[in-house]
């Protein structure tokens, strides 16, 4: 049957369907956190291991997700929508299981190379299925709408799970739901492919993904290791050839991971640094009120969780409100207001002492909250600016991983910049953490002055003059 055949019932349920893989992969993000005092507690885990938890899983999706996409585009959506699935409740199951942490630690690789396919091919879906530009557009904001109710679900049901059952069960309530999915997927879900298929580019993923990986390993291991420990200057040396590599390699490259001439777009190259930016706070930020109001409040995970509800809300409510502004004056304001957001945000953690009142720490929350919710529409919107229909799926892409490579940058810097609050005995935690939330106020501001640039007549100007160098010449180069 084709898509246009489908009843607006079957639509519906294809939607759900597809919104049951963003829902766990969501809530897995916010859960994953608040588990991290318990997993210390338990697996004896050192600050490095409680932030290689969160960064392997980003990493990973980071480094899988465009070749995710493209396996759904070659293979067929659905199937790999199903296998995508299936590896992520393994993984699920593999972290309840986990004897110790470094087998937990591979166990969330296992989970990342699971949702590197679930979330692209899903979207993909809706895409095919959606094919009308307003109900296209219409699903794909029922879709963000439940990441942010998967954020706010996440800190409740995570925390009651975590102080009634311990940290394992927060990967359970993976598996039915993912059994869910995929039968209903196999039901109700039409196979796709891609008409043109391009290249994957094996070799740019593998440098890029041994680039990344080598930084973050500098990043976590190098406090508890010492920056001139030889293993942290390998790496580290490893890491930088591996960057120059994969630029050179990608700007010859007939058909690359990377399309390097993206980055001639002003729009594009700051969509793709926002996202960087923003999601190096929401990493820093989560990670460290989990350790901070569990381990340094004394508050059970349950109420840790209530206390965080508000993030989740607050990305539920302004992200619609986001993508009305940008329909109707541009993404300036959202920018701006966002990159505002965290500078206010940022002021109030460097204040903030170690038994601040809890309409302090709801504020800081709700400002948390409100800047993701007004920044994915002007990042996404930012990042298609100008650029060829043909084009625009992989430009989105990178800001896709952009957004991930963040969330495990800002884990690795939490260990750097505010080292003194990880590791026993904490101290003063929050004296501690403020050189982190002073890098983090200078992303704010860097943010509010991208919002400028980037929608500036100069910035679109750069826009308009890149899409007939993609559409006319891929050959060219730099």
């Amino acid at each position: 049957m084709r898509t246009a055949e489908f009843s607006d019932r079957h639509k519906a349920a294809v939607l759900a369907t597809c919104c049951l893989t963003v829902l766990i992969t969501g809530m897995d993000l916010t859960i994953a956190n608040l588990a991290i005092p318990s997993i210390r507690a338990d697996l004896a885990a050192t600050a490095a291991h409680a932030q290689w938890v969160i960064a392997i899983y980003a990493l990973g999706v980071a480094s899988l997700q465009l070749l995710g996409g493209a396996a759904g585009d070659r293979f067929g959506r659905r199937r790999v929508l199903q296998i995508g699935t299936a590896i992520f409740m393994l993984g699920s199951l593999l972290c309840s299981l986990a004897p110790d942490i470094n087998v937990l630690i591979a166990a969330r690789a296992v989970q990342a190379l699971g949702a590197s396919m679930m979330n692209p091919v899903a979207l993909a879906v809706i895409s095919q299925v959606f094919v009308a530009p307003v109900e296209r557009a219409r699903a794909i904001g029922i879709w963000g709408s439940v990441f942010g109710a998967s954020l706010a679900l996440g800190p409740v049901v995570g925390g009651l799970l975590i102080d009634v059952l311990g940290w394992r069960s927060v990967f359970w309530i993976n598996l039915p739901v993912g059994a869910v999915a995929i039968a209903l997927c196999a039901a109700l879900v039409p196979e796709s492919r891609s008409t043109t298929i391009r290249g994957i580019d094996p070799v740019g993923q593998a440098l890029a993904a041994g680039s990344l990986f080598g930084l973050v390993f500098v990043l976590i291991e190098s406090p508890g290791r010492g920056w001139t420990h030889p293993w942290i200057i390998a790496t580290a040396v490893a890491a930088a050839l591996g960057f120059v590599c994969f630029l050179l390699y990608e700007w010859w490259h007939a058909d690359p991971f990377l399309e390097l001439r993206f980055f001639r777009s002003i729009p594009f190259a700051s969509a793709a640094l926002t996202a960087l930016f923003v999601f190096i706070v929401w990493g820093a930020f989560l990670f460290m009120m989990s350790i901070y109001l569990q381990g340094w409040r004394g508050y059970p995970a349950v109420q840790a969780g209530l206390l965080l509800l508000p993030v989740g809300l607050a990305v539920l409510v302004f992200s619609p409100i986001s993508g009305r502004v940008v329909g109707r004056v541009g993404s300036r304001p959202a920018l701006v207001v966002a990159g505002l957001m965290i500078v206010a945000m940022s002021t109030m953690l460097i204040f903030l002492t170690p038994m601040a009142p809890r309409w302090l720490l709801m504020m800081i929350f709700v400002s948390f909250g409100i800047t993701f919710g007004m920044v994915t529409v002007p990042i996404n919107y930012a990042a298609v600016s100008g650029m060829p229909q043909e084009r625009a799926g992989a430009a989105a892409g990178v800001t896709s991983t952009s957004k991930q490579v963040g969330i495990s940058l800002g884990v690795a810097l939490s260990g750097v910049l505010a080292a003194g609050a990880l590791s026993p005995p904490m101290g003063d935690f929050t004296s501690a953490a403020d050189p982190l939330w002073l890098f983090t106020l200078v992303l704010g501001l860097a943010i509010a002055a991208m919002g400028i640039v980037s929608t500036s007549p100069r910035a679109a100007r750069s826009a308009e003059r890149l899409a007939p160098l993609i559409e006319s010449a891929q050959s060219t180069r730099w």
